[in-house]
């Protein structure tokens, strides 16, 4: 398996009110691999959405190294960082943060649209066609459920081809059936090249991924492989 991600030795500290550090993220190491589709659970406050935050820069660590493809995320600041994060990385949140003025269609095309100053209708079109919601090209989200919504922001995330899917808690808003939909959509982007790493409190949604790491007090706790719900349940209650 050839890692596409690295952390070493990832800390997360936050100033508190008390007038000393809170520590959310201890001394996490991890590879994830290309093509994986790696899941973190864990009680509430466990880490999670800070481990995520960390891997992806969206957050700097307090100490450790985040490494994607080979290069240290600590070596990018402002413009290169988020030319880095457009060209590579791909986000799904449980806000869809779609344009309510736009189409689908034009949601989808925008990082195109801002990365290349052009757009590829065809790429555009096969995006929708991925996540099933080619009839819909022309709907404003306001015109779309929450499910379709979600469908959209996954479709404007892969539109791109980033090596790297970062989802949290992308099911959190939707209903069972829809929820059970993106998280198809969700696990068959976890393919060749591309891996997936999703925060999530569902351990059905858990369940899926080909591994599971399950975060405790900020450190990681457990390591799953291929595990079933009940594996899932047992080492988060644990």
């Amino acid at each position: 398996m050839t890692a596409l991600i690295e952390s070493t030795a990832l800390t997360r500290r936050f100033p508190s009110s008390a007038g000393r550090d809170v520590t959310v993220l201890d001394d996490v190491t991890l590879t994830i691999g290309r093509g994986e589709l790696v899941t973190i659970v864990g009680p509430s406050g466990s880490g999670k959405s800070t481990l995520l935050q960390c891997l992806s820069g969206l957050d700097a660590p307090t100490a450790g190294t985040v490494r994607i493809d080979g290069t240290d995320l600590a070596t990018l600041r402002g413009d290169a960082l988020a030319a880095f994060r457009r060209d590579h990385l791909g986000f799904v949140f449980q806000s869809y943060n779609l344009i309510p003025a736009l189409t689908a269609f034009e949601n989808v095309a925008l990082p195109l649209r801002l990365s290349t100053g052009s757009v590829d209708r065809a790429v555009v079109r096969d995006a929708l066609d991925a996540v099933g919601l080619t009839a819909v090209a022309r709907y404003r989200p306001g015109q779309l459920s929450g499910g379709q919504q979600q469908r959209v922001a996954i479709a404007r995330t892969i539109v791109t081809a980033p090596d790297v899917v970062f989802a949290d808690e992308p099911t959190g808003a939707l209903d069972t059936e829809s929820g059970a939909r993106v998280l198809e959509l969700l696990r068959a982007a976890a393919v060749g090249q591309r891996s997936v790493v999703m925060v999530t409190h569902d351990l059905e949604a858990a369940a899926l991924g080909d591994r599971v790491l399950v975060l405790r007090d900020g450190r990681l706790h457990r390591e799953l492989i291929d595990p079933s719900v009940t594996d899932v349940l047992a080492a988060v209650s644990r």
